[in-house]
Parts: structure tokens; sequence; C-alpha cells
């Protein structure tokens, strides 16, 4: 049985919880509401910003027309592949970097200017050169999630205690066994964090 204080301590996280989630959606409401009167009062242009009964409306139009779902499909698989690409790839550029000092000290520069690169800006060009399909759209998820990947996996792994590296040297470890017995485990948490910030950047591509 729980003391009293262990209760009242549990009752106190559960009525915390639900001020959090009561505020949350009193903020969401106020925007909402805020957004609309922006746009009824012409202060917000609605063509450009649109407005919360406009996406109604055309969320509700869609729905009619049995074409929601079809878009909500296409973004999804787009999304999906530029993610699982994008978390691939990323994985065996940082891996590679890691395993060879050498090749990222050459490359590292040349990462960071790509990844600082307004890749947004690209869209137009990349349109021209693969057309308006959905590998022009992939490419572009890509080019925006790829080189953050690369860089904060790589920088995770180097992040890794250089004491328990010199450890397993010294227990005759070879460069390939410290990576998939010390580096690569070690880097779980940073892995799923970039899968997070690949899921947003993904969608940002799309």
């Amino acid at each position: 049985m729980y003391s009293e204080e262990h209760k009242n301590y549990l009752k106190k996280i559960k009525r915390n919880k639900k001020v959090i989630l009561i505020v949350r959606i009193i903020i969401v409401i106020l925007f909402l509401g805020l957004w609309q009167i922006l746009t009824n009062l012409k202060i917000l242009n609605s063509f450009i910003f649109s407005s919360p009964v406009n996406i109604i409306n055309t969320f509700s139009s869609l729905l009619k027309t049995n074409n929601l779902f079809n878009h909500i499909g296409i973004t999804l698989y787009e999304t999906l592949i530029s993610f699982l690409l994008a978390t691939f790839l990323g994985i065996v550029i940082a891996s590679l970097l890691w395993l060879n000092k050498t090749t990222a000290k050459i490359v590292d520069p040349f990462l960071t200017i790509l990844n600082s690169l307004p890749k947004v800006s690209l869209g137009p060009i990349i349109i021209i050169w693969f057309g308006a399909n959905i590998k022009s759209i992939v490419i572009m998820a890509l080019l925006i999630t790829l080189m953050t990947s690369t860089i904060s996996i790589y920088q995770g792994f180097k992040e890794v205690d250089s004491n328990l590296i010199t450890l397993m040297k010294s227990l005759n470890a070879n460069k390939k066994q410290i990576f998939f017995k010390l580096i690569l485990p070690a880097n779980y948490p940073n892995i799923i964090s970039t899968l997070k910030i690949n899921i947003s950047l993904s969608l940002i591509g799309m």
C-alpha cells in the first residue's frame, strides 16, 4: 500500500499533467482564433497565410472528392523514402568517416559548406534537372536531411569516451571491433535523436 504522502505525490503529478495538457489546448485554440481574426480583418493576407476556416473547407472538399487520402498517401510515401535513404546513407557515410580519419579530415570542411547551403533555393534547379516528379521531391528532401544526419551521427561517433577506446585497444581490438562493439552501441541514443530530426526535415523537403 502507498503511504499518504506518496498518494499525494502521485495526485500532484496527475494534476500537473492535466494542467499542461489544458494549457497546450488553450494555446492552440488562441493561436487558431487569433489567426482567423487577423485574416478576417485583412491584417494577414489569406491568400498567402490561408486561415483555419479555409483549411477546414479545403480538407472537407478533398474528403468529399476522395482525394485527401491519396494526397496523404503520396506525401507519406515520399517522406518515408527520403527518411530511410537519409538515415541509411547518413549512418554509412558517418561510419566510413570514423573508420578513415584521413578521409574525414579532407571531407569535413566540404560537409560543413554543403550543410550551410540554402538547399530550398535549389528547388527550381532540381526540377529542371530531374523534372517535376517524385524523384525531384525525394532528392530535395535528401539534400535537406543527409548532411545534417551525417554530421550529427559522425559528431556522436567522435565524442565517445577516448578512455574506452584506449581500453579496447589495450585488449588488442581492431578498428572494426571497436566500431561495432563500442562506437555504434554508444551512439544508439544519438541515432534515435537523428531519426527524430530526419522525420521533420524530410517533411520540410516534401
